[in-house]
This record gives C-alpha cells, structure tokens and sequence, in this order.
C-alpha cells in the first residue's frame, strides 16, 4: 500500500489504524504499508517513523523537498515489492475496507486494475465541481488516452500493470493519464465522496486549475492545430474583408473609414496571436524540462 503524504500528521493514525485492520481481516497476504514523506512541513516523518517502530511492515521514503503527489506516487511504485500495489489518499476519503474487495475482484475476474471513480462531488464548491465536469469531457473529446469522470488514484494493480507504469519515466506526470495510456483490463468501482477524516486539502482551484493543463498537454497535440486554425481562418477573413473594400471604393466611391473598428480587430488578432504563442510555450517548456533529464525526486532518507 503506497500512501502519499504532505502535511498529514493529523490524518495518519487514523489511517495507520484501518489499514492494520484491514490487513487483520486478509490473514493470508503479506502486507507492507509506504508512506512518501513529500517534503511535509509538519511532523508527519516523525508520526511515520513512530509508526515504524511500533510495525516493522511500515516503510517511508521522504524527500529533501515537496515535489508533488506526481513524484509521490511514481517513488512509491518504485519502492513497492508486493505482487499487488494498491495507491490510496491519507486523507481517509478512500475507504482501505475496499482494498479486500479489490484483491478478491483481481484474484477472479480476468482484470488487471480495480479502481475506484465518486458517483458525486458532495462537499466540493460548486464551481471546482462545474469545471472538474468540464474538464474530463475536454480532455476525452481532445485525447486518444480516456480519462474517467471522477477517477480517484486510488486502486490495486497487478504488477505486471506496475512494472509498465514505471517504465514511463517522463518528467512532467499526469497519472491519471498514465494508468489509462498503457492500457490493461480496469474495472471500475463507484463510491460516494466523503469528507477528510482530519486536516486540509492541499489542492487549491489555481493548483487544480494547472494540474489539469499538466494533464492536457501530457496527453493530447491537438491544442496546438489551435494557432493553426487561427492563422488560415485569419487569413481567409483577411482576404474577404480585403476584397470587400476594394469592390466598395470601385463601386460606390466610399472612402476607408473605421478607427475605432481598426483598433479592436488589431487588439482582437493580437490577443489571438498571443494565445497561440502561450499554448506553444506551454509546450516548449514541457520538452525543456523533458530534455534537461533531471530527476523526477530527490530522497533525503528511507527505511
């Protein structure tokens, strides 16, 4: 189990405490619970490491900063040994009781992946809730990889499906795009959202916001045939407007008039040419952070 933590001291013995129960309720598996310290300002390394004394099957990897639940995730895949690896919140809002349900699905039905989806955005501002909607059916119309509405990280994994995840060692990371781009059988589980277990959520609407164009430009081209458009629409509009005022002076003599018209085409066009450059730069920045190959995390300590 690979538990991804920044700033969860409050949320972690209540955590630590339904997922020993669970394991109590699988005698017959071998458990070994991974908490990513993600550069957490609180005390949560030292909760961890209180709870690696009392459970030797407790493991942590903590970085020398905060890189992102992204990085999280990836190190805790790379830390995993188990044959099943299940990613789940420390927040509580995944239930662990799941898991057991999960394992049984795996060990049945030919899938290689349970995960877990919200049937409801209970709880959340409406407004995070509209564009979240918005935001899956965007990245579904544009991209070949699907990304389920209301997707949670949150599932169990053979290691087969792992081992090539791991083999996609990009930079900038979208998991959610990931775990659908290398394919295998999914099923999914609904369940209704529930509210932290302690602490704050850590994701602001700006962060969200950005996360969302991470996935984007992760996983589909086709906002950059956007400048594209523009500039043969452009040109066609050009072109009609420019034959219009030739024929209208030939034809009826009227002198070329329009200042105030002029000034908002020009800021008009300039403020798409400006669009176009930002979703290139968006780009550009992705394959130069790519091509600088520097390490997705940087571990300050482990056990």
């Amino acid at each position: 189990m690979i538990v991804p933590c920044y700033n969860e001291e409050q949320a972690l013995p209540y955590l630590y405490k339904e997922v020993v129960k669970l394991a109590e309720e699988m005698p017959d598996q071998e458990f070994e619970f991974i908490f990513i310290n993600d550069g957490s300002r609180d005390k949560t390394l030292t909760v961890i490491k209180e709870l690696r004394e009392l459970d030797e099957r407790v493991h942590f990897v903590s970085f020398s900063r905060n890189f992102g639940k992204e990085a999280g995730i990836y190190a805790g895949l790379q830390a995993a040994t188990g044959n099943y690896v299940s990613l789940i919140d420390a927040d509580l809002q995944d239930p662990p009781s799941l898991i057991k349900e999960m394992y049984e699905t795996l060990k049945a039905e030919d899938y290689d992946c349970v995960a877990t989806r919200r049937v409801d955005r209970k709880g959340e501002p409406p407004i995070r809730s509209f564009f979240a909607k918005q935001f899956y059916k965007l990245i579904n119309k544009i991209s070949d990889t699907e990304v389920v509405d209301g997707a949670r990280d949150f599932r169990l994994m053979t290691r087969q499906m792992v081992d090539s995840i791991l083999e996609m060692g990009e930079y900038n990371r979208f998991s959610k795009g990931i775990f659908g781009w290398v394919g295998f059988k999914t099923k999914w589980i609904a369940f209704e959202n529930v509210e932290r277990v302690a602490g704050e959520t850590k994701w602001s609407f700006i962060g969200l916001f950005l996360y969302s164009l991470e996935g984007i430009i992760a996983f589909s081209t086709r906002p950059l045939i956007i400048a594209s458009v523009f500039g043969i629409l452009f040109c066609i509009i050009a072109f009609i407007m420019i034959c219009f005022i030739i024929f209208k002076k030939i034809l009826f003599g009227d002198p070329v008039q329009g200042y105030a018209s002029t000034l908002c085409i020009i800021f008009f066009i300039g403020g798409i040419q400006l669009f176009c450059l930002g979703i290139l730069g968006q780009y550009l920045s992705k394959t130069y952070m790519e091509a600088k190959k520097r390490p997705i995390y940087i571990v300050r300590e482990r056990a």
